[in-house]
């Protein structure tokens, strides 16, 4: 037995690591997670470190409950306001662009590897998932914007695609255990999880704010752990009545974003450090997992599965289910290129090794190498492609945004949020002090085209204008409306 100071040890040296790995993939154009990635690689039994892991089993269970975290946070960071005008274009490309994606892999696959349709199948719908979300902290690092709604769209893609990936992995890794096993069988399957996974997500959010609001706890301390609780039972009982788990917790950390419960500030910065240390965790354990001598053998393979992934089978699943939007030609090669591929499909590829089917080790292999390929050549040539395809937006710098504890109100539970003024909101052209914003609400900071303005009630709103505001939950509505419909609340109206 290792003796348990020389485990905190290693751990605590891994996190340090890893963090400050985290701060230098901005500088090099390289998402963290790559990092991540190869730091638990050099750890490893091949590696300097030296650490011995080869339990499929215990890879997969951090996974799963990293990626309830993970996509848990993500629900809860996701602005409504945001993502509404590309809900259609992101859920399709969640669920038919997933599929498309995953059917193309699994013929190719077939061709080159000698796979059974299944097996072929199966790998397309391990790496059939984006980790789009890995982007961002590029994106960020270099202080640029991609134009139009294609954040939004990629940021909804990457938060809400794990599930209809989960499904097909777990629906062919059943074929292949179960030879009489149909195809079509998934069919009602699929229905069965989605219906389960969608209804017991939002219900289960309603839930999580009514304990949280009701569960007069005697310590602020205490609601996080609560809330760490509540998502595992969200996963947990959803998993158990055959639903998706991983939608389920999303769908509840929407709800609870835009609902009002008991110390959302703490909660929120709460999980948003939780769902770091969950990527972190995860992607080193998923670099311990993988030998380095084994992925040479699947090079030349995985080269080629790789460039059919980027080239062709992402192309065309996003042309495929964005067929009927309206996005720019442009912008569809965009979101094509942005397609990474993350700690998802590794985390999937656990499912059959831990099922012990046929070819497990070499898919997983395979995946490891393709993540790692379409980070490292994806990644580093987003800018690149971006500039190239006309959709990189004005290089600007974020708003600073000050911790509410030091900014003085009256209003307890005001909180400050970024609102944009959308093009076609009658609210532009208008002075501030003709919208009659209720009296709970400030904007305290206007960023247009890259200049900052603190605003008056003579400043005039115009389109794309991003606000920082400060209000209630109920006075933040109130401004969403306004902005968005343009409408026109009388003073005496306003409480």
């Amino acid at each position: 037995m290792i003796p348990v100071e020389n485990l905190l040890l290693v751990a605590s040296i891994l996190l340090l690591i890893s963090i400050i790995a985290s701060k230098a993939s901005g500088r090099l154009g390289i998402p963290a997670l790559l990092l991540f990635l190869i730091i638990g690689m050099l750890a490893g039994s091949e590696g300097p470190g030296g650490i011995h892991f080869d339990d499929a089993w215990l890879a997969q269970l951090v996974g799963v409950v990293a990626l309830a975290f993970i996509l848990y946070d993500g629900g809860l960071s996701t602005e409504w306001q945001v993502i509404r005008p590309v809900i259609r274009g992101g859920i399709l490309l969640s669920t038919v662009g997933v599929l498309v994606s995953a059917i193309l892999v699994g013929f190719f696959a077939t061709l080159v590897l000698n796979f059974s349709l299944i097996e072929g199948l199966l790998l397309g719908a391990i790496i059939s998932s984006t980790d789009a979300a890995a982007v961002f902290s590029i994106l960020r690092s270099r202080d640029v914007r991609l134009k139009g709604n294609l954040e939004p769209l990629l940021e909804l893609e990457s938060g809400s695609n794990d599930p209809m990936a989960v499904f097909l992995t777990i629906g062919f890794t059943g074929l292949l255990i179960n030879q009489d096993g149909r195809i079509v069988d998934l069919v009602p399957m699929f229905f069965r999880q989605m219906a389960l996974g969608i209804a017991l997500g939002f219900g289960l959010g309603k839930g999580m704010v009514f304990v949280v609001n009701r569960l007069r706890l005697g310590y602020e301390g205490l609601y996080p752990v609560l809330t760490i609780a509540l998502v595992l039972l969200a996963y947990g009982a959803t998993a158990y009545l055959g639903g998706n788990g991983f939608l389920a917790v999303y769908l509840a950390g929407l709800v609870m974003r835009h609902n009002d419960f008991l110390h959302r500030r703490s909660v929120v910065r709460f999980h948003d450090g939780l769902s770091w240390l969950m990527q972190i965790a995860m992607f080193l354990t998923l670099g311990l997992l993988v030998f380095p001598s084994q992925l040479i053998p699947v090079i030349g393979v995985g080269v080629l599965v790789s460039v059919f992934l980027i080239m062709v089978a992402r192309p065309a699943s996003v042309f495929v289910a964005l067929i009927f939007s309206k996005i720019e030609f442009r912008e569809k090669n965009m979101v094509s290129w942005v397609g990474l591929r993350g700690a998802a499909p590794i985390i999937l590829a656990t499912f059959p090794l831990v099922a012990q089917v046929p070819q497990a080790s070499t898919i997983f292999n395979l995946v490891f190498f393709i993540v790692l390929t379409s980070v490292l050549f994806q990644g580093m040539f987003i800018m690149p492609v971006a500039r190239w395809l006309k959709v990189d937006g004005t290089t600007i710098k974020r708003p600073l945004r000050p911790p509410l504890e030091y900014i003085e109100t009256e209003y307890t539970d005001s909180f400050l949020e970024e609102l944009q003024v959308k093009p076609e909101s009658k609210v532009v052209g208008k002075k501030i002090v003709d919208l009659y914003l209720p009296d709970k609400a400030l904007i305290v900071l206007i960023e247009e085209e890259g200049k900052f303005i603190v605003p008056s009630g003579g400043t005039v709103l115009n389109a794309g204008d991003r606000l920082l505001v400060l209000a209630d939950s109920e006075s933040l509505k109130k401004v969403e409306d306004i902005l968005e419909f343009g409408v026109r609340i009388e003073k005496d109206k306003i409480k």
